[in-house]
Protein backbone atom coordinates (compact mmCIF):
# COMPACT_ATOMS: atom_id res chain seq x y z
CA UNK A 1 0.00 0.00 0.00
CA UNK A 2 1.70 3.08 -1.26
CA UNK A 3 2.00 6.70 0.34
CA UNK A 4 -0.44 7.78 -2.49
CA UNK A 5 -3.04 5.26 -2.46
CA UNK A 6 -2.72 5.98 1.29
CA UNK A 7 -3.56 9.53 1.21
CA UNK A 8 -6.19 9.46 -1.80
CA UNK A 9 -7.99 6.96 0.66
CA UNK A 10 -8.20 8.87 3.81
CA UNK A 11 -9.42 12.15 1.38
CA UNK A 12 -12.62 10.00 -0.42
CA UNK A 13 -13.38 8.72 3.27
CA UNK A 14 -13.37 12.15 4.16
CA UNK A 15 -15.40 12.54 1.49
CA UNK A 16 -13.26 15.67 0.55
CA UNK A 17 -12.33 16.44 -3.04
CA UNK A 18 -8.59 17.06 -4.34
CA UNK A 19 -9.13 20.91 -5.47
CA UNK A 20 -10.37 21.15 -1.13
CA UNK A 21 -7.66 19.67 0.02
CA UNK A 22 -4.55 20.79 -2.20
CA UNK A 23 -6.62 24.90 -1.83
CA UNK A 24 -3.20 27.07 -0.23
CA UNK A 25 -0.89 23.85 0.20
CA UNK A 26 -0.22 22.91 -3.56
CA UNK A 27 -1.11 22.67 -6.45
CA UNK A 28 -3.79 20.10 -7.50
CA UNK A 29 -1.85 18.83 -10.40
CA UNK A 30 0.61 18.04 -7.64
CA UNK A 31 -1.40 16.07 -5.29
CA UNK A 32 -3.18 14.42 -8.34
CA UNK A 33 0.36 13.42 -8.79
CA UNK A 34 1.20 12.31 -5.50
CA UNK A 35 -1.71 10.01 -5.11
CA UNK A 36 -1.22 8.57 -8.23
CA UNK A 37 2.60 7.70 -6.96
CA UNK A 38 4.36 10.28 -9.64
CA UNK A 39 5.71 12.49 -7.41
CA UNK A 40 7.42 12.12 -3.81
CA UNK A 41 6.37 15.16 -1.11
CA UNK A 42 8.79 16.13 1.05
CA UNK A 43 8.41 15.75 4.83
CA UNK A 44 6.76 19.72 5.62
CA UNK A 45 4.36 18.96 2.42
CA UNK A 46 3.36 15.60 3.50
CA UNK A 47 2.99 17.31 7.17
CA UNK A 48 0.25 19.64 5.68
CA UNK A 49 -1.46 17.58 3.59
CA UNK A 50 -2.03 15.26 7.43
CA UNK A 51 -2.71 18.27 9.18
CA UNK A 52 -5.61 18.88 6.04
CA UNK A 53 -6.92 15.62 6.18
CA UNK A 54 -7.20 15.12 10.18
CA UNK A 55 -4.49 12.58 10.10
CA UNK A 56 -3.58 13.15 13.76
CA UNK A 57 -0.63 11.55 15.74
CA UNK A 58 -2.36 11.48 19.41
CA UNK A 59 -5.75 10.48 18.35
CA UNK A 60 -6.06 7.63 16.55
CA UNK A 61 -9.45 4.80 15.94
CA UNK A 62 -9.55 1.56 16.39
CA UNK A 63 -10.45 -0.20 12.82
CA UNK A 64 -13.20 -2.43 15.07
CA UNK A 65 -14.18 -1.08 18.45
CA UNK A 66 -14.54 -3.81 21.40
CA UNK A 67 -17.52 -4.08 23.16
CA UNK A 68 -18.22 -3.36 27.09
CA UNK A 69 -21.81 -5.02 26.88
CA UNK A 70 -24.32 -7.05 25.42
CA UNK A 71 -26.41 -4.03 24.46
CA UNK A 72 -25.84 -2.95 20.79
CA UNK A 73 -26.88 0.76 22.21
CA UNK A 74 -24.53 0.90 24.53
CA UNK A 75 -21.53 -0.30 21.93
CA UNK A 76 -22.69 2.09 19.27
CA UNK A 77 -23.05 4.71 21.64
CA UNK A 78 -19.26 4.17 22.29
CA UNK A 79 -18.08 3.39 18.88
CA UNK A 80 -19.20 6.79 17.76
CA UNK A 81 -17.70 8.72 20.83
CA UNK A 82 -14.33 7.24 19.99
CA UNK A 83 -14.19 7.46 16.07
CA UNK A 84 -14.96 11.34 16.58
CA UNK A 85 -12.75 11.58 19.67
CA UNK A 86 -14.93 13.10 22.43
CA UNK A 87 -13.41 11.60 25.08
CA UNK A 88 -14.80 14.12 27.67
CA UNK A 89 -18.55 12.67 26.89
CA UNK A 90 -17.38 8.87 26.35
CA UNK A 91 -15.57 9.30 30.02
CA UNK A 92 -18.96 10.74 31.48
CA UNK A 93 -20.86 8.05 29.70
CA UNK A 94 -18.43 4.89 30.53
CA UNK A 95 -19.19 6.38 34.59
CA UNK A 96 -23.19 5.68 34.15
CA UNK A 97 -24.59 3.21 36.58
CA UNK A 98 -26.25 1.37 33.49
CA UNK A 99 -23.24 0.74 31.47
CA UNK A 100 -21.28 -0.47 34.23
CA UNK A 101 -24.08 -2.60 35.60
CA UNK A 102 -24.38 -4.03 31.95
CA UNK A 103 -21.04 -5.64 31.84
CA UNK A 104 -21.36 -9.52 32.18
CA UNK A 105 -17.81 -10.70 30.96
CA UNK A 106 -13.96 -10.62 31.43
CA UNK A 107 -13.99 -9.48 28.02
CA UNK A 108 -16.02 -6.47 28.67
CA UNK A 109 -14.52 -5.55 31.72
CA UNK A 110 -11.23 -5.89 29.96
CA UNK A 111 -12.57 -3.58 27.26
CA UNK A 112 -14.24 -1.10 29.82
CA UNK A 113 -11.40 -0.14 31.43
CA UNK A 114 -9.16 -0.25 28.20
CA UNK A 115 -11.64 2.75 27.25
CA UNK A 116 -11.51 4.45 30.60
CA UNK A 117 -7.78 4.26 29.87
CA UNK A 118 -7.49 5.84 26.70
CA UNK A 119 -10.14 9.01 27.99
CA UNK A 120 -7.18 9.15 30.84
CA UNK A 121 -5.02 9.63 28.66
CA UNK A 122 -6.86 11.74 26.04
CA UNK A 123 -8.17 14.63 28.74
CA UNK A 124 -5.63 16.21 30.60
CA UNK A 125 -3.60 13.87 30.43
CA UNK A 126 -4.23 12.14 33.69
CA UNK A 127 -1.55 9.55 33.44
CA UNK A 128 -1.75 7.61 37.08
CA UNK A 129 -5.21 7.05 36.13
CA UNK A 130 -4.51 6.03 32.93
CA UNK A 131 -2.13 3.56 33.66
CA UNK A 132 -4.20 2.32 36.96
CA UNK A 133 -7.53 1.32 34.25
CA UNK A 134 -4.92 0.21 31.46
CA UNK A 135 -3.59 -2.24 34.61
CA UNK A 136 -7.02 -3.38 35.07
CA UNK A 137 -8.01 -3.74 32.11
CA UNK A 138 -4.80 -6.57 31.96
CA UNK A 139 -5.70 -7.73 34.90
CA UNK A 140 -9.63 -8.68 33.41
CA UNK A 141 -7.98 -10.66 30.77
CA UNK A 142 -8.55 -14.34 30.53
CA UNK A 143 -5.48 -16.10 31.41
CA UNK A 144 -3.70 -18.29 29.28
CA UNK A 145 -5.15 -16.20 26.07
CA UNK A 146 -2.98 -13.34 24.54
CA UNK A 147 -5.82 -11.38 22.82
CA UNK A 148 -5.75 -8.53 20.51
CA UNK A 149 -7.13 -6.29 23.20
CA UNK A 150 -4.68 -7.65 25.92
CA UNK A 151 -1.36 -6.83 23.04
CA UNK A 152 -3.36 -3.11 22.99
CA UNK A 153 -3.76 -2.42 26.74
CA UNK A 154 0.36 -3.41 27.02
CA UNK A 155 1.19 -0.97 24.29
CA UNK A 156 -0.84 1.46 25.71
CA UNK A 157 0.29 1.07 29.40
CA UNK A 158 4.38 1.17 28.02
CA UNK A 159 3.02 4.59 26.35
CA UNK A 160 2.08 5.94 29.43
CA UNK A 161 5.29 4.81 31.55
CA UNK A 162 7.37 6.02 28.67
CA UNK A 163 5.78 9.30 29.77
CA UNK A 164 6.59 8.40 33.21
CA UNK A 165 10.34 8.20 32.54
CA UNK A 166 9.97 4.68 33.80
CA UNK A 167 11.61 3.35 30.08
CA UNK A 168 12.73 -0.05 31.03
CA UNK A 169 9.03 -1.34 32.04
CA UNK A 170 7.94 0.61 28.87
CA UNK A 171 10.08 -1.34 27.09
CA UNK A 172 9.08 -4.62 28.17
CA UNK A 173 5.64 -3.92 27.82
CA UNK A 174 6.59 -3.23 24.29
CA UNK A 175 8.14 -6.47 23.58
CA UNK A 176 5.64 -8.36 25.35
CA UNK A 177 2.54 -6.98 23.52
CA UNK A 178 4.65 -7.65 20.11
CA UNK A 179 5.58 -11.10 20.98
CA UNK A 180 4.74 -13.74 18.77
CA UNK A 181 2.64 -11.73 16.86
CA UNK A 182 3.11 -13.64 13.40
CA UNK A 183 1.44 -17.24 15.47
CA UNK A 184 -1.73 -15.16 16.01
CA UNK A 185 -4.57 -14.60 14.19
CA UNK A 186 -4.90 -11.33 12.10
CA UNK A 187 -7.01 -8.64 13.04
CA UNK A 188 -6.34 -5.02 11.67
CA UNK A 189 -6.45 -4.01 15.10
CA UNK A 190 -3.12 -5.87 15.78
CA UNK A 191 -1.57 -2.50 13.15
CA UNK A 192 -1.87 -0.48 15.90
CA UNK A 193 0.91 -2.13 18.03
CA UNK A 194 3.53 -1.08 15.46
CA UNK A 195 2.32 2.76 15.39
CA UNK A 196 2.11 2.93 19.27
CA UNK A 197 5.39 1.95 19.86
CA UNK A 198 6.23 4.02 17.33
CA UNK A 199 5.04 6.81 19.25
CA UNK A 200 6.61 5.72 22.62
CA UNK A 201 10.15 5.60 20.69
CA UNK A 202 9.68 9.04 18.96
CA UNK A 203 8.92 10.58 22.39
CA UNK A 204 11.80 9.09 24.25
CA UNK A 205 13.92 10.86 20.99
CA UNK A 206 14.89 7.41 19.29
CA UNK A 207 14.21 8.81 16.07
CA UNK A 208 15.86 5.65 14.63
CA UNK A 209 13.96 2.77 16.74
CA UNK A 210 11.17 4.73 16.08
CA UNK A 211 11.68 4.33 12.25
CA UNK A 212 12.43 1.02 12.49
CA UNK A 213 8.87 -0.09 14.36
CA UNK A 214 6.79 2.12 11.84
CA UNK A 215 8.73 0.46 8.58
CA UNK A 216 7.55 -2.87 10.47
CA UNK A 217 4.28 -1.72 11.18
CA UNK A 218 3.51 -0.45 7.42
CA UNK A 219 5.07 -4.25 6.18
CA UNK A 220 2.53 -5.89 8.66
CA UNK A 221 0.01 -4.00 7.54
CA UNK A 222 0.38 -4.26 3.93
CA UNK A 223 1.33 -7.74 4.39
CA UNK A 224 -1.87 -8.13 5.43
CA UNK A 225 -3.38 -6.19 2.33
CA UNK A 226 -4.60 -3.21 5.29
CA UNK A 227 -4.39 0.30 5.05
CA UNK A 228 -5.62 0.93 8.40
CA UNK A 229 -2.89 3.34 9.96
CA UNK A 230 -0.97 3.80 7.24
CA UNK A 231 -1.99 7.59 6.63
CA UNK A 232 -0.59 7.99 10.92
CA UNK A 233 2.50 5.46 9.80
CA UNK A 234 3.15 8.13 7.17
CA UNK A 235 2.97 11.02 8.78
CA UNK A 236 4.70 9.85 12.11
CA UNK A 237 7.85 9.08 9.51
CA UNK A 238 7.55 13.24 8.17
CA UNK A 239 7.62 14.28 10.82
CA UNK A 240 10.62 12.35 11.97
CA UNK A 241 12.46 13.14 9.13
CA UNK A 242 11.75 17.09 9.55
CA UNK A 243 12.85 16.94 13.06
CA UNK A 244 16.13 14.85 11.93
CA UNK A 245 16.28 17.59 9.34
CA UNK A 246 16.01 21.05 11.51
CA UNK A 247 17.99 18.94 14.44
CA UNK A 248 20.63 17.67 11.83
CA UNK A 249 20.84 14.12 14.12
CA UNK A 250 23.47 11.95 13.56
CA UNK A 251 21.76 9.84 12.70
CA UNK A 252 19.56 11.76 9.92
CA UNK A 253 21.54 9.54 7.16
CA UNK A 254 21.16 6.05 8.56
CA UNK A 255 17.52 7.25 8.83
CA UNK A 256 17.45 8.80 5.25
CA UNK A 257 18.25 5.27 3.98
CA UNK A 258 15.25 3.65 5.88
CA UNK A 259 12.78 6.09 4.09
CA UNK A 260 14.52 5.42 0.92
CA UNK A 261 13.78 2.11 1.64
CA UNK A 262 10.24 2.43 2.58
CA UNK A 263 9.59 4.42 -0.70
CA UNK A 264 11.97 2.19 -3.19
CA UNK A 265 12.98 5.40 -4.97
CA UNK A 266 14.93 8.58 -4.44
CA UNK A 267 14.28 10.94 -1.44
CA UNK A 268 12.93 14.35 -2.80
CA UNK A 269 14.15 18.08 -1.80
CA UNK A 270 15.09 17.18 1.99
CA UNK A 271 12.92 14.30 2.27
Amino acid sequence: MSLGTTLKQVRQQRQITQREVAQNICAQSMLSAIENDRYMPNAALLMRLCERLAISLNEISLAQNFQVGPQVTFNQRIEELCNQHRYAELHAFLKQDDVVAAIDSDEQTQAYYYYLGVTDVQLGPNLDAAGRNFRLSLASAVSGRTTTLTRIAQVSLALVRGRQQRRTEAQKLVATALAALTTSPYEENLNILFYLAALLDFEAQRDHDAMQRLVAGIQFATDHNSHYLLANDYHLLAVIADRNERLANTDFHQSERLLTKLFHEKIYDHF
